[in-house]
C-alpha cells in the first residue's frame, strides 16, 4: 500500500512508554478508510510547476526572446539555413536551461523530503515510527519531552505533559494538559516541553489550527538574500544598457544601409552578445547543487541560500553538552551529604546510597528523556530491592526553571504515602535546603572540585508536604538536600582538531552551556577551546543593555549557567556587533537562539525535534567536523560565482566590442559576426560558466582565510577592474588579428575565420586561467575537474568541424586556416590571456613575501 512506503517500522511494545495495553490505534483497513477520507497530513499544495511550465518560463528569458525574434527575421528575409540553426539553437539553450532548472529543482525536492520529521503513532497495537505526512485521522500519536505536535487532536492518556503553544497564542509559558483537565485539546504546531501524552488525531493538513494560518503563509514572498539581491541588480543594468546599445546600433546601421531588416539583425546581434544570462542560471545551480552536495556529506540544508551564509560564518555558537561533548552522561559518582563521602560507581549498593539513588530517580521524568535520567532510572533497577515505580503515580510538578534551574516531582500511591523529590543544579538545591552558610561553603568547594574535573553535578533533595494546597513556587518548600549525583559527559573524540580548523579559518568561538563555570572551564580545556577571560553567566546577561552585552561577548569565550532567554540575547548582541552568527544545539533550551541566528545548526541524531525545526541546517551525525565541511562548502561555492561571473564579464566585453566596433568605426568588414556565431559562443560558455565553475574543487588555502564580511559588495572595484582589463586585452588580440588579416589581403571569410578562431580559443585559456586569481594555471590544473577537458575538447571538436568542414565552413560563412594562420590566432589568444599569469605570479610573490613578514 502507498500510504507506507516511507514508514520506518519501529515495532515496539506500549510498555516502554508506560501507555496502557489496550490503546491499540488504527487497523490496516480504518486506516485505507480514513485516508481515502481525509487524505494525508499535508497542506494544500501551492501548484508545483510542471515540466510544461518550467519550459514555458524558459522561453519568457530574454536570450531566447532575441534567439525567435532573430529567427523570424531570418525567415522573412529568405536566409532559411540561418533560421533553422536560430531554432536549433533555441532548442539547445532552452534544452540546457531546462537540464540546469530541473536539475536545481530536484536537488531541492530531495533536500525538502529528507527535512520532513518523523512521528510515533500506535497501529495495530504496535508504536511506530512513521513520516509526518503519513499521519491520519483517527491514528493515536506519542508525543514526549523535545517533540513537536504534527496534528490536531485530544488528549486520552498522559503524564506530567505540558506544551508551549506560542506558535498560536503568542504566549510563551507552557500549558499543563491531561484527560482530567477542561482542555484536552492539543494542536499541530505546538512543542511538547515536558513529559508524554497519547492523542487521537482529530485534524490533519490544512484543516488543522496551523494549517488554516498556513494558507496564508504561501502568499509571503521569501526573503532573498545580499548575493542573489547584488546578481539581479548586475544583471538589470546589463540589460538595460543593452537595450541602450541595441537601439544605438540598429539605428546608426539603418541610418548607414538603409536596410531595415539587416539593420535590426547587427543591433540584436550586438544585445544578445550584451545580455549575461549566464549569470543568474549560475547563481541558482550553485546554491541548489550545493545544498544537495552537502546533504550527500550528512548535512541538511533546508534553503539553498544558507549555504552562502555558511561562508561567511565570523563566530560559532556551541551548546557544550552533545555538541563538544558525545552526551553519554557517564555515572562517575554518589556524593552523600550525611555520610560526607564521595562514592564510586561500584560502591551504588551502599545502604548509604539508597535514599539518595530513591529520589535522585523520583525526581527525574517517569519515562525518561534525558540521557542522565536514563542513567539514574538504571542504577535504580540495579539497586533497589522492590521497584516501587507502578505503586505511585505522578500528583504535582514544577518544571525545570529558575537562576540557577531545578525541578520538583510530587509522586503519591494508593494509601496516600506521598514523595517530594527535586532536583537540578546544585547551586539550586544548596540555596532551599536551609544549610548553614559553612556547610554551604563547604558543599560548594565540593561541587567546584567536581567542576575543575569536568564533572557535572545535580543536586537532589527531598520535602515533605500535606494537604493539596501545593506552594506556587517548588522553591517554597523546606527541602533536604541528600547529596550529588557526578556525571561525566566526556569531549567527542577528534573535536581537539576541529576546533583548530575552525581557529585556523579565522572563525570565534563561544561556548553557551547551562551547565557551572568550573565543568565548562575544563571540558572547554580538554577540548582545545582557546578562553582568556572569565565564564560569564545568564543571570548576569539578562540584567546588562545590549551594549554591555555586546562589549562582553566581544571578550567573553565561555557563557554558563545560560537559560533560553540569556542565550537569545547573547546571539542578538553578537548579531548586532556585526558577526554572522552560526548556533549549535540539541536542546529544547536552544530552540529561541537556533531561530534567531544566521544560521541555526541542529544535531540529527541526539537533538530535539523542538531544535531541528528551529534550525535552518541539520547535522545527520552530530559531527561538529560537518559544520566546518558546510562553511568550507559556502567558501568555494562563493568563490566559485564570483570566477564564473567574472569569466562571463571577460568573455562578453571582447565579443560586445567585436560586433559593435566595425559597424561604428565603417570598417571593410562590418558585420565580422553574425548571430549565428554569437550563438554558437553563448552556447560554448553557458555550460563553462553554470556546469564547469560549479564542479570546480575548493582553491588550497580556502580555510587559512578570515571569512568575508556579508556586507562586501559581490564584486568590488578591483575585481570588476581585473575582468574588465581581461576583457579588453582579449579584444584588442582579436581586433589585432582583424587588421593583420585584412592588411594581409585576406577576404571577409577568411577575416572571419581568423577572428572567431581567436575568439575560441582566447575562451578556452581564460576559462583555465580564472580558475584562480592566485594560483598559476600550471597549480589550478592539478585540481581535478573532468568537466572541464570534456567541454574545452567539445569546443576545439567543434571549431575544427565549422573551419574544415566544407557545409560547415559555408553555414558559419569562413574559410578553411592553414597551419599558419591557425597557428597565429592561437598564438595571439594565447597572449592576449595569459599575460595574466605574469600578474598572478607578481600578485603571489607580494603574498608570501606579507606572510613572511608577519
Amino acid at each position: 500500500m502507498q500510504a507506507f512506503d516511507h514508514i520506518y517500522f519501529v515495532r515496539k511494545r506500549l510498555m516502554p512508554y508506560n501507555i496502557p495495553s489496550d490503546f491499540a490505534g488504527l487497523t490496516d483497513e480504518a486506516l485505507d478508510q480514513s485516508r481515502s477520507t481525509y487524505g494525508f497530513n499535508q497542506p494544500a499544495d501551492p501548484k508545483k510547476g510542471a515540466w510544461y511550465t518550467m519550459l514555458l518560463d524558459i522561453l519568457k528569458e530574454p536570450m531566447l526572446l532575441l534567439l525567435i525574434a532573430v529567427s523570424v527575421i531570418y525567415v522573412i528575409v529568405g536566409n532559411y539555413s540561418e533560421a533553422l540553426f536560430m531554432f536549433g539553437a533555441i532548442i539547445v539553450v532552452s534544452g540546457i536551461s531546462f537540464y540546469q532548472d530541473n536539475r536545481s529543482k530536484k536537488a531541492l525536492e530531495a533536500l525538502e523530503k529528507l527535512n520532513e520529521p518523523l512521528s510515533r503513532v500506535i497501529r495495530n497495537g504496535n508504536v511506530l515510527q512513521i513520516p509526518t505526512r503519513e499521519i491520519a485521522v483517527g491514528d493515536l500519536c506519542i508525543v514526549e519531552e523535545g517533540t513537536m505536535i504534527n496534528a490536531d487532536g485530544e488528549i486520552v492518556h498522559s503524564n506530567d505533559f505540558s506544551v508551549n503553544e506560542s506558535s498560536l497564542t503568542g504566549e510563551s509559558y507552557s500549558v499543563f494538559k491531561s484527560v482530567e483537565a477542561e482542555d484536552r485539546k492539543v494542536y499541530s504546531g505546538t512543542l511538547v516541553v515536558s513529559g508524554l501524552a497519547v492523542f487521537k488525531v482529530e485534524q490533519i493538513g490544512s484543516e488543522t489550527k496551523l494549517g488554516k494560518i498556513g494558507k496564508a503563509i504561501h502568499e509571503i514572498k521569501e526573503e532573498t538574500s545580499p548575493l542573489h539581491n547584488q546578481i539581479t541588480t548586475f544583471v538589470k543594468r546589463m540589460a538595460a544598457v543593452g537595450i541602450a546599445v541595441f537601439l544605438t546600433v540598429w539605428g546608426y546601421s539603418f541610418w548607414q544601409s538603409g536596410n531595415l531588416m539587416e539593420s535590426l539583425l547587427v543591433g540584436l546581434t550586438l544585445a544578445m552578445s550584451i545580455l549575461p544570462e549566464e549569470i543568474p542560471v549560475a547563481f541558482t545551480t550553485f546554491m541548489a547543487l550545493g545544498a544537495w552536495k552537502l546533504m550527500q556529506e550528512g548535512i541538511i540544508i533546508k534553503r539553498s541560500s544558507v549555504v552562502e551564509t555558511l561562508g561567511s560564518t565570523t563566530v560559532i555558537c556551541l551548546d557544550k553538552t552533545g555538541t563538544i561533548t558525545e552526551n553519554s552522561m557517564e555515572l562517575k559518582a554518589f556524593y552523600d551529604v550525611k555520610t560526607n563521602r564521595v562514592f564510586e560507581p561500584s560502591e551504588v549498593n551502599a545502604t548509604e546510597l539508597t535514599e539518595l539513588i530513591q529520589y535522585a530517580m523520583w525526581s527525574s521524568e517517569p519515562v525518561p528523556f534525558d540521557p542522565m535520567e536514563k542513567t539514574i532510572h538504571r542504577v535504580y533497577e540495579q539497586t533497589q530491592i522492590k521497584d516501587l515505580r507502578k505503586e505511585f503515580n505522578l500528583i504535582h510538578e514544577y518544571p525545570l526553571e529558575g537562576q540557577p534551574p531545578m525541578m520538583t516531582h510530587v509522586f503519591e500511591d494508593a494509601s496516600g504515602n506521598r514523595l517530594i523529590a527535586a532536583k537540578g543544579a546544585p547551586e539550586a538545591l544548596l540555596e532551599v535546603s536551609g544549610l548553614s552558610e559553612t556547610e554551604k561553603g563547604k558543599l560548594l568547594k565540593q561541587i567546584q572540585d567536581f567542576g575543575k574535573q569536568g564533572y557535572r553535578v545535580l543536586g537532589v533533595g527531598k520535602a515533605k508536604f500535606h494537604g493539596s494546597d501545593f506552594p506556587k513556587k517548588q522553591q517554597d518548600f523546606r527541602f533536604e538536600l541528600l547529596g550529588f549525583t557526578v556525571f561525566y559527559d566526556p569531549p567527542k573524540k577528534g573535536i581537539q582538531k576541529v576546533f583548530q580548523q575552525i581557529y585556523d579559518a579565522g572563525i570565534k568561538v563561544k561556548v553557551i552551556t547551562g551547565d557551572n563555570e568550573e565543568t565548562t572551564h575544563a571540558i572547554a580545556q580538554q577540548a582545545g577551546v582557546i578562553n582568556e577571560a572569565p565564564a560569564a553567566s545568564g543571570v548576569d546577561i539578562v540584567q546588562l543593555s545590549t551594549n554591555e552585552v555586546i562589549a562582553l561577548s566581544r571578550k567573553t569565550t565561555l557563557f554558563t549557567r545560560m537559560f533560553p532567554e540569556a542565550k537569545l540575547a547573547t546571539v542578538n548582541a553578537l548579531k548586532q556587533d556585526g558577526e554572522v552568527v552560526a548556533m549549535l544545539g540539541d536542546g529544547v533550551n536552544d530552540a529561541p537562539a537556533l531561530k534567531s541566528a544566521h544560521i541555526g545548526v541542529a544535531m540529527g541524531n541526539k537533538g530535539t525535534e523542538i531544535a531541528k525545526a528551529a534550525a535552518l541546517m541539520v547535522i545527520t551525525n552530530d559531527d561538529l567536523g560537518k559544520l566546518i565541511a558546510g562553511i568550507a562548502a559556502g567558501r568555494r561555492i562563493y568563490t566559485n560565482i564570483k570566477k564564473a561571473v567574472q569569466y562571463i564579464i571577460s568573455i562578453h566585453i571582447p565579443i560586445i566590442l567585436t560586433v559593435s566596433l566595425p559597424v561604428l568605426l565603417g570598417w571593410v568588414y562590418p558585420n565580422i559576426f553574425t548571430p549565428v556565431h554569437v550563438i554558437f559562443l553563448e552556447l560554448i560558455m553557458g555550460p563553462t560558466c553554470s556546469i564547469v565553475y560549479e564542479n570546480e574543487p575548493m582553491e588550497k588555502n580556502t580555510m587559512l582565510q578570515k571569512p568575508r564580511k556579508m556586507t562586501e559588495t559581490f564584486l568590488n572595484l578591483k575585481e570588476l577592474g581585473i575582468s574588465i582589463v581581461q576583457g579588453l586585452v582579449i579584444t584588442a588580440g582579436v581586433l589585432f588579428v582583424y587588421q593583420y588579416a585584412v592588411h594581409h589581403g585576406q577576404d571577409e571569410k577568411s577575416t572571419r575565420a581568423m577572428v572567431f578562431t581567436t575568439m575560441i580559443f582566447a575562451n578556452v585559456f581564460l576559462s583555465l586561467v580564472n580558475r584562480s586569481f592566485v594560483y598559476s594555471v600550471f597549480d589550478s590544473i592539478r585540481n581535478k575537474n573532468k568537466l572541464f577537458p570534456l567541454i574545452i575538447s567539445l569546443t576545439l571538436l567543434l571549431l575544427f568541424a565549422i573551419l574544415y568542414i566544407p557545409t560547415f565552413a559555408e553555414f558559419f560563412k569562413l574559410n578553411s586556416l592553414n597551419t599558419q594562420e591557425l597557428g597565429f590566432s592561437i598564438l595571439i589568444a594565447g597572449v592576449s590571456v595569459l599575460w595574466f599569469e605574469v600578474y598572478k605570479w607578481i600578485k603571489f610573490r607580494e603574498i608570501r613575501k606579507r606572510n613572511a613578514r608577519s
